[in-house]
């Protein structure tokens, strides 16, 4: 329908292509400055005679080193997740601009890594959410292995649906089949063809049930104020209800995915509980920080981003919802691509009540997506994890298979095709 307006897509920017071998190829930036010259400023041009070869100097330096390690080999050093995320925080660094694109054949924005940053026009986007059935047995978070993951997934929380059972979801917008899959067919097609989906990784992984759903969006970035200035369509209300009605009645989840805009992190979740979707026990929430906009800021012109304390206020205002109404925990989905999508992410820490779960988003082929998961997820994991898939975007080739996503490490408990 016309209301779900598209703009078109500015001129396609200078650089590779995201997610994209060429990418890996490009020409390197430029070298940055080393802390310690290749050649000591401070030796004449000419050494004497009685200065040391350069075999005598090498040897005194590594007789150097070997006694300092002795000598502090009681000392904190630091360990290998450590060191993955310093690099990973040198990938983020402020000489790149990360900057969005359209895919030519979805409405998802991607990442395109160049040295300045050059608009692109908006193009609509949509998040899908899926519902689950009033009669869902209350299964509990499974036991942990040791202190440190009993403290992560909060064991002892009743009818928290993670970890006992893999969410298996279906993404996109009801209304426009530009938006994914689940705009593509309709629900009954949609459910056939996602329990074929889940039998692949029930195959693959007999030890961990798979739950379906439906990440239906919400809300969606637009590149005009909207009457209220939030540049965000909602979706009608109606449509949503539809959905919920037949995840309802077929034991679905249903995710509502909002794209933020002006109306802030805190603004979207109260709208989704003053609506009363979420008085569902199945009906959850997925925030999309790509489109959360500052002022002056347009959703796909400007890079959106939320900070740490705005997830964690939604995940204290849902854990203080489903207290008050005697719910189950709800589940909070955080999509990201990119470190700038999510500002002081350390904050971020597991709520009772809440089952937090970060997504790894973009496109790509299966070694930049492992990478980008290695990136965001294992060296920044904080609850539980999930990855996004997209079965018809030309750079997502060959698509990762059940078994290569359950080989991720750590292993996704939410796994999302668009």
């Amino acid at each position: 329908p016309a209301m779900f307006r598209v703009g078109r897509r500015g001129g396609r920017r200078i650089g590779p292509s995201p997610f994209s071998q060429e990418w890996l190829a490009s020409p390197p930036l430029p070298e940055t400055p080393r802390r310690v010259a290749p050649r000591p400023g401070w030796l004449p041009p000419v050494l004497p005679s009685w200065f040391p070869s350069e075999r005598i100097q090498s040897a005194v330096l590594v007789l150097l080193l070997v006694l300092s390690t002795v000598m502090m080999a009681g000392g904190r050093s630091a360990t290998a997740p450590e060191l993955e995320k310093d690099g990973a925080q040198l990938l983020a660094a402020p000489t790149l601009e990360a900057t969005l694109a359209v895919s030519p054949t979805e409405a998802l924005p991607v990442v395109t890594v160049t040295r300045t940053p050059e608009p692109t026009e908006v193009v609509e986007v949509a998040s899908v959410g899926a519902a689950a059935p009033a009669d869902m047995p209350n299964p509990g978070a499974a036991p942990a292995e040791d202190v440190a993951a009993a403290e992560t997934q909060a064991p002892g929380e009743e009818g928290g649906l993670l970890p006992q059972y893999r969410i298996l979801s279906y993404y996109g917008h009801p209304m426009s089949d530009q938006m994914g899959i689940l705009g593509e067919y309709e629900p009954d097609e949609l459910l056939a063809r996602l329990r074929e989906q889940a039998a692949a990784y029930e195959q693959a992984d007999p030890t961990r049930p798979v739950l379906l759903a439906f990440e239906v969006i919400a809300t969606v970035a637009q590149p005009e104020p909207q009457y209220d200035g939030t540049y965000l369509l909602d979706t009608t209300p109606a449509v949503i209800e539809e959905y919920i009605e037949f995840a309802e009645a077929n034991g679905l989840q249903i995710i509502l995915d909002v794209q933020i805009g002006k109306r802030g992190v805190a603004g979207e979740v109260e709208r989704l509980i003053e609506l009363g979707f979420l008085d569902k026990p199945f009906v959850h929430v997925a925030l999309d920080p790509e489109f959360a906009i500052a002022e002056g800021e347009t959703p796909g012109i400007h890079y959106g981003s939320i900070d740490g304390s705005e997830v964690t206020a939604a995940q204290e205002r849902l854990a203080a919802f489903t207290a008050e109404r005697g719910l189950p925990p709800k589940i909070l989905i955080v999509h990201q691509f990119v470190h700038q999508m999510i500002t002081n992410k350390d904050v971020i820490q597991p709520i009772p009540g809440v089952q937090l779960v970060f997504v790894a988003d973009g496109h790509g082929p299966p070694e930049l997506k492992e990478e980008v998961y290695r990136l965001l997820i294992h060296n920044e994991e904080i609850q539980y994890n999930g990855i996004k898939l997209f079965y018809k975007d030309p750079n997502e080739v060959p698509l990762m298979t059940p078994e290569q996503i359950l080989a991720l490490t750590p292993v996704p408990d939410v796994v999302i095709y668009q």
